[in-house]
């Protein structure tokens, strides 16, 4: 089974890592979350310890079918710095690979070039990054086979939309009345 590699640089935002961790993984998708730290242990930007699957350095992203970046401050701002991460995005781009990327994360996608004539949200005050989009105000938009989300209020929604995605319409449907989700 692909796997989806969701990336933790210190000052991630807790809720949407943890919502889309646990969301994914419910769905009975293969989730591996990665440091870009050095270290497996990653502080997030309330002070909430994780502890990562793996390292950067020993991800076979060969094996991966979608990239995740959380956001955060400033969080986004370190996985926005980290030049082989962005390669990797890069070229799970031109392999026609999934890549999501929530609240100010998208920063990292629109600086890299990949959302221009694509529609697109973040968190408000991000725009600026998000260049050549078409920006909208709803909580998450899927253009092709890049989806974005504005932050930790859509976080469930944003999850909800990649498990449809992946796993299809009826697993979406079951994990929604499962989570009391309407």
């Amino acid at each position: 089974m692909d796997q989806i590699l969701i990336h933790l640089a210190e000052g991630f935002e807790e809720i949407e890592a943890v919502t889309i961790i646990d969301v994914l993984r419910r769905a009975g998708l293969k989730v591996i979350t990665v440091s870009i730290t050095g270290s497996l242990l990653v502080k997030g930007s309330h002070q909430i310890e994780i502890k990562a699957d793996l390292l950067y350095e020993d991800v076979n992203y060969s094996t991966g079918n979608m990239i995740i970046l959380p956001g955060g401050m400033p969080g986004a701002k370190h996985l926005n710095e980290h030049e082989g991460l962005k390669s990797r995005i890069l070229k799970y781009h031109e392999t026609g690979k999934y890549l999501a990327a929530i609240c100010a994360a998208p920063l990292v996608l629109g600086n890299l070039g990949l959302l221009n004539g694509k529609r697109a949200v973040c968190y408000p005050g991000f725009e600026v990054h998000l260049i050549g989009a078409e920006i909208s105000g709803d909580p998450y938009m899927v253009d092709n086979k890049i989806i974005t989300g504005r932050g930790v209020g859509a976080a469930l929604q944003f999850s909800l939309e990649i498990v449809r995605i992946l796993a299809g319409e009826e697993r979406e449907l079951q994990l929604r009345k499962a989570l009391l989700v309407e």
